[in-house]
């Protein structure tokens, strides 16, 4: 085991900066980017077919799909567990 204990870290970067800063600072970022143009902007077909993508891969895992159906969601799109799936 090494001389440094996790609990004993201290958080730098990122990690270290509140929720409100990080989105300051990745806003920031993402702009730059955009502004010397080396920001990749996806076309609506991109898009789509990247959604296809990443729902067809995580459609192949059953158990996954079976626990979200039994989960449910709510209006907003957040997941909160059903009733039965406490019983």
């Amino acid at each position: 085991m090494s001389d440094h204990d996790e609990a004993s870290v201290t958080p730098r970067g990122f990690a270290a900066m509140d929720e409100q800063r990080r989105r300051e600072v990745a806003s920031l970022g993402g702009r730059i980017a955009h502004a010397r143009g080396r920001a990749h902007r996806f076309t609506p077909e991109e898009a789509r077919k990247a959604g296809q993508k990443g729902g067809s891969q995580i459609s192949r895992n059953r158990k996954h799909m079976a626990e979200l159906g039994r989960r449910g969601s709510t209006r907003d799109g957040t997941s909160e567990p059903s009733e039965e799936a406490w019983t």
